[in-house]
């Protein structure tokens, strides 16, 4: 993909942007991408003029809480970091200090993914067997609700493509 600022060198930068249900998507080469200002992480300027960084974003999400301050003098023992030092900066200090802050970092996540557990996408080339047993998954989470709701119909159909689904992945 080449970039489509100067339509010269390849894309390596990939931008996206949601303001109001609206996607935009920038793909820059690196030169382009320093110059418009999508390269560094430092805050930038909305189109309609607010301003925007990552570490106010997480610290407008961490309330203060009493037991904040028991938790401002706990360590991590590999890298010094405290849970202060990733409310300023929204940065842990290494992969150790996401056990060490657990308990604060868990509310943290589901605040923001609405649960705890990240499942990520799967590539489409890839990853056949993954895809199919994501679908079962939301496949099964509808059977329940129709069964919940006593919509049987809908049930037969929704466990009959569970049965086919099961039956590519060979079980």
């Amino acid at each position: 993909m080449i970039c489509e600022r100067c339509q010269k060198r390849p894309a390596t930068v990939h931008y996206t942007q949601i303001i109001n249900g609206q996607k935009t998507e920038m793909h820059l080469c690196e030169e382009c991408a320093r110059e418009t200002g999508q390269l560094n992480f430092e805050p930038f300027t909305l189109p309609f003029g607010s301003f925007f960084s990552i570490d106010n974003l997480l610290s407008g999400l961490m309330d203060y809480t009493a037991d904040d301050y028991m938790i401002q003098s706990v360590k991590c023992s590999f890298c010094n970091s405290t849970y202060e030092d990733f409310k300023k900066t929204g940065r842990l200090g290494c992969a150790r200090c996401y056990n060490v802050f657990r308990d604060r970092l868990m509310p943290l996540v589901r605040k923001i993914h609405g649960h705890n557990l990240h499942k990520g996408k799967v590539p489409k080339r890839a990853g056949g067997n993954l895809r199919i047993e994501r679908q079962i998954e939301r496949l099964r989470e509808q059977l329940n609700d129709a069964v919940r709701r006593e919509a049987y119909e809908e049930a037969a159909r929704l466990r009959d493509q569970i049965k086919e689904l099961e039956k590519k992945l060979g079980r």
